[in-house]
C-alpha cells in the first residue's frame, strides 16, 4: 500500500474519510503527530475528529501508552460486566427520574408506601 501525500495510514484507503471505529495503530499514528507538534486544530480537521477526542486520545496514551488506546476489551467476560453496568446505571437514572417526577405531581406518600410494600415483599420471600 502506498501513501499519497498528506493521506495518513488511518485514512488511506478510504477516500480521506476517517474510520468508522479507529484501531489502536490509527489512534496512536495520530497521537505521535500531535506529540511531534503538529497543531491540534489542524489535525482535527483533517482527520474529522474533534479536539476533545484528540487530546483525550493523547492524555491517555501518554498516562497508559498505546494499551490504553483500546476501547475494548478482550476478555467477553468483561464486556459483558461493563454492558450489564451501564445497563444497570441507565436503568437507575431512570428510576430516579420517575421518582422525582412522581414527587412533584404529588404522588410521594403513595410511592414510599408502595416501595415500602415491595421491601416487605421481598424481605418475608427471603426468609419463607
Amino acid at each position: 500500500m502506498s501513501q499519497k501525500a498528506g493521506e495518513s495510514a488511518a485514512t488511506e484507503g478510504r477516500g480521506g474519510t476517517p474510520p468508522e471505529r479507529w484501531s489502536v495503530q490509527q489512534k496512536t499514528e495520530v497521537v505521535l503527530r500531535l506529540l511531534r507538534g503538529e497543531d491540534l486544530g489542524e489535525v482535527s480537521r483533517e482527520m474529522r475528529v474533534s479536539p476533545a477526542a484528540l487530546e483525550e486520545w493523547r492524555r491517555v496514551f501518554l498516562e497508559t501508552g498505546q494499551q490504553g488506546l483500546r476501547t475494548r476489551s478482550r476478555d467477553p467476560g468483561q464486556r459483558e460486566l461493563t454492558g450489564t453496568r451501564a445497563k444497570l446505571g441507565e436503568l437507575t437514572m431512570r428510576m430516579e427520574l420517575a421518582t422525582e417526577l412522581l414527587e412533584k405531581r404529588g404522588y410521594g406518600d403513595e410511592l414510599k408506601r408502595l416501595l415500602n410494600a415491595i421491601t416487605a415483599a421481598r424481605s418475608s420471600a427471603v426468609t419463607a
